[in-house]
């Protein structure tokens, strides 16, 4: 089993790292698979609705969204890391993922997916929402741990103090892994369930 873990923020070693760090802590140890992706940094364009991936099955624009594409229909759960901008994530993630989701086209039913937020203070819950429904309006399981997954510091580093913050990084890698691990268990015994032909209705006619 494998996890992919998305590191958002531009910073590659700070609060939000420590966040993924903590949770790849008890992947490891269940022996579960992880790689960290870092796509912060990176100048991600957002979508500009051209279709094109309808045609070709990838993103016109070739950069990391492209890149990370294999790694996403390969693995069995994602987790999403981002600081938290204005009570919501930082633009380059949520640009990395709406083209991500978009352009790939396989079936994303019952791949495990969790977001965890990074901040000084406020706005973490409004930045988590935004996150999960990604995972929601693909038929992904969400992935839950004791508390609201966010994580508190100001500076690179100071989340390491923060033992709340890490612990319930650690109870979501174990939910995280005992959901994965169900999951597999029920496809060989039940399949996945039935998907019906999607019907999509506007509210304008």
């Amino acid at each position: 089993m494998k996890v992919l873990l998305i590191n958002g923020s531009p910073n590659a070693n700070g609060n939000t790292a420590t966040a993924l760090k903590e949770a790849k802590k008890i992947f490891d140890s269940e022996g579960i698979e992880t790689e960290i992706i870092h796509i912060g940094n990176k100048a991600v364009r957002s979508c500009i609705g051209c279709r094109k991936c309808t045609q070709s099955g990838k993103c016109v624009f070739d950069d990391i969204v492209n890149e990370s594409a294999a790694k996403f229909e390969e693995c069995d759960g994602v987790i999403v890391g981002s600081p938290v901008y204005y009570a919501a994530a930082n633009p380059a993630v949520t640009a990395f993922l709406t083209r991500l989701f978009y352009s790939t086209h396989f079936n994303k039913s019952m791949k495990v997916g969790a977001a965890v937020v990074a901040a000084r203070r406020g706005g973490c819950s409004a930045a988590f929402d935004e996150l999960n429904k990604f995972f929601t309006i693909s038929g992904m399981p969400v992935a839950s741990s004791q508390y609201w997954n966010s994580i508190h510091g100001a500076k690179a580093g100071d989340a390491e103090d923060d033992a709340e913050g890490l612990q319930t990084m650690r109870t979501l890698a174990r939910n995280m892994t005992f959901l994965m691990r169900s999951i597999a268990l029920g496809k060989e015994k039940y399949g996945l369930p039935e998907k019906e032909p999607v019907e999509r209705t506007n509210f304008i006619r």
